[in-house]
């Protein structure tokens, strides 16, 4: 079964079941071969590209106006596009953005990702929610030859993300210090010059606007690699730890991260964790992770704080969730989706420990969430 766009396509997005979708190939030349989501938010292309928590995937994107922006180098949420490629409706326009440097398309061909316009995303969507999360092959031949038998093959040869450490491939290299406080107008970016906390930020695959938080919220962070172990963490003498987003199953990360994450639990100090590291502090605390049918991939997710009642509309985005029939007695589940039920949050009754599953940094709501950055300085606080 074959959907054709275009009467010379010079892209073909191949699923493992066969089907293969045609269109216009931009960015760069090549094939690549991933698990492939989709993405409801009408914003943020960029940051989606360039958030570590997509290592492994090619990102659909349902709102068909991608590009029409351009991207900027203060938007990226790292150094480089991590996503695999994307798909995408529409072929990007120009530009029409003042804050502007570059195109989409050149911009990820200097940075060897693969995009295929022209493709019925709405179909495709409508595929990956029945059938779940597929494996895909992603080819961009700008003479428009392509094996599509050999492109089956591969996307069915893929192992996919269950049992896939990703971490350790997006994690930094070696420690550092973050000072940079969230983006204001008219000043942009500035930086914290009185902080009031000492924060050890593991990074699993931090994306930079959830450390500007950090650092707005009064804390002078300092980042450590994925593979530290607690005795690292605490050798720094925090007043608190933060555990990142990143890519990836959670129970292959959690092999090392996990026992480092108990070690800090036993100190006593605040910990926050978000997303990954949301999920691998219940596996720290004897809960279960299992991989979701298609994952939650948005900037329009509501939440329900189970402790104020209060709805929050979030961004998300990943493939697994934490099983809250597994979480034990002392953890107490905070947060909720209004979408499916999945678990969004918990708590440790007896500590001042919290995470969430969703992405408070990101601003969908447009500030709906910022409070749990407080709530970790808070804690802090009251702890000294």
């Amino acid at each position: 079964m074959a959907q054709q766009s275009t009467p010379t396509p010079t892209a073909c997005l191949a699923l493992a079941d066969g089907t293969l979708f045609f269109g216009r190939g931009f960015g760069a030349v090549g094939e690549t071969v991933a698990e492939l989501c989709f993405n409801t938010a009408m914003t943020g292309y960029q940051e989606i590209m360039t958030d570590p928590s997509y290592a492994g995937q090619v990102v659909t994107f349902t709102f068909p106006h991608i590009g029409n922006t351009g991207v900027t180098h203060e938007d990226d949420e790292t150094s480089e596009p991590v996503a695999e490629g994307i798909v995408v409706k529409w072929d990007p326009t120009e530009p029409s953005n003042w804050r502007s440097s570059d195109m989409l398309s050149s911009w990820l061909a200097s940075r060897n990702r693969i995009a295929i316009g022209g493709v019925d995303t709405r179909r495709l969507t409508r595929a990956i929610r029945h059938q779940g999360a597929p494996h895909v092959a992603l080819a961009h031949d700008p003479e428009g030859k392509f094996d599509t038998a050999a492109l089956v093959k591969k996307a069915r040869a893929f192992s996919g993300l269950e049992g896939m450490d990703l971490a350790k491939q997006v994690t930094c290299a070696q420690s550092y210090r973050w000072d940079e406080m969230r983006w204001s107008w008219p000043d942009g970016f500035t930086r914290q010059k009185n902080p009031q906390h000492k924060v050890i930020a593991v990074d699993f695959g931090a994306k930079r606007n959830i450390l500007r938080c950090l650092a707005s919220a009064g804390c002078d962070v300092t980042v450590l690699p994925a593979s530290a172990t607690a005795k690292d963490v605490l050798a720094h003498n925090p007043d608190g730890v933060f555990l990142s987003n990143g890519p990836g199953d959670p129970a292959a990360t959690g092999t090392y991260a996990v026992p480092m994450i108990r070690g800090i639990l036993a100190s006593k100090l605040p910990i926050f964790g978000i997303c990954l590291g949301h999920q691998m502090l219940a596996l720290a605390v004897g809960a279960r992770t299992i991989k979701m049918n298609h994952g939650h991939h948005g900037a329009n997710h509501p939440v329900k704080d189970h402790q104020t009642g209060k709805v929050e509309i979030t961004s998300m985005n990943h493939g697994f969730a934490v099983d809250s029939q597994s979480l034990p007695e002392g953890v107490e589940e905070t947060h909720v989706s209004l979408f499916d039920g999945s678990n969004c949050g918990i708590r440790i009754t007896n500590q001042p420990v919290f995470s969430v599953q969703y992405h408070p940094e990101a601003s969908p709501g447009p500030q709906d969430s910022f409070y749990l950055f407080e709530k970790f300085s808070r804690y802090m606080a009251e702890r000294k």
